[in-house]
């Protein structure tokens, strides 16, 4: 998944991530997080031959597509985008008192693609959690909810990225506890270097992979984003 996917991904990981599992995308705002969610899985699904779901809830498809072009990134013939403009067209006119259960509405359309691809169907992201928070109106036992629907996920045998924005220096949760029940938390952030602000990826967390602690440099070039190597702190 990492290493045959983001060119520089190989600086990070010694031995890759195996499917089922779960994993946060986290960062402050600019720091590319649906970039980088969206081209480790369209070009993972371009060198295997597999489908993946993409589910966007900060944006319309067609906005995301043409954010996605603008940074070189090509668009998967082998993944669906939803940006659940369809859910908010049904949610308007349900009757004052019900409220729609968002979380099961995925865990529907994961089942319905499921059936149509099989095994095929190997990658979800969703865009992101707190949009999806700010949908419900029922935002109780969410740890409980989170466990349930991190559960469902992997007995589908997905590789799911979960986008999450997040402070620097904050904790990796939100309503849910995120950052306990996840396999593997990526934080995506800026850092002065040299006088100049450098985007970075980092991995915090991993579980059953070999991979480095230190916070690497990422940029987007003609085709795309690039891990370009490791930063040293220079002290300023």
């Amino acid at each position: 998944m990492f290493k045959n996917s983001i060119p520089g991904m190989e600086k990070v990981f010694k031995t890759d991530i195996t499917s089922p599992c779960v994993i946060l995308i986290t960062g402050p705002p600019g720091s590319m997080k649906t970039s980088f969610g969206y081209t480790l899985m369209s070009k993972y699904l371009e060198s295997v031959n597999q489908f993946g779901l993409y589910c966007t809830l900060e944006e319309t498809s067609q906005s995301h597509l043409k954010n996605m072009k603008s940074l070189g990134i090509k668009v998967s013939p082998h993944m669906q985008i939803s940006d659940f403009t369809d859910l908010r067209e049904v949610d308007k006119v349900v009757e004052e008192g019900d409220e729609t259960d968002y979380i099961a509405f995925i865990e529907k359309m994961i089942v319905y693609f499921k059936k149509k691809y099989g095994d095929k169907f190997t990658v979800f992201t969703l865009d992101s959690l707190g949009a999806l928070y700010s949908l419900m109106e029922d935002v109780h036992k969410m740890r409980k909810r989170m466990f349930y629907f991190f559960k469902m996920l992997r007995d589908n045998n997905l590789t799911a990225f979960i986008v999450m924005e997040r402070s620097i220096g904050a904790e990796s949760q939100l309503l849910g506890n995120e950052g306990f029940l996840v396999d593997g938390i990526i934080m995506l952030g800026l850092d002065r270097n040299r006088g100049k602000l450098v985007r970075y990826l980092q991995v915090e967390k991993m579980r059953a992979t070999q991979h480095s602690m230190e916070k690497h440099a990422v940029e987007v070039g003609k085709d795309g984003i690039v891990v370009l190597g490791p930063i040293f702190d220079t002290g300023e």
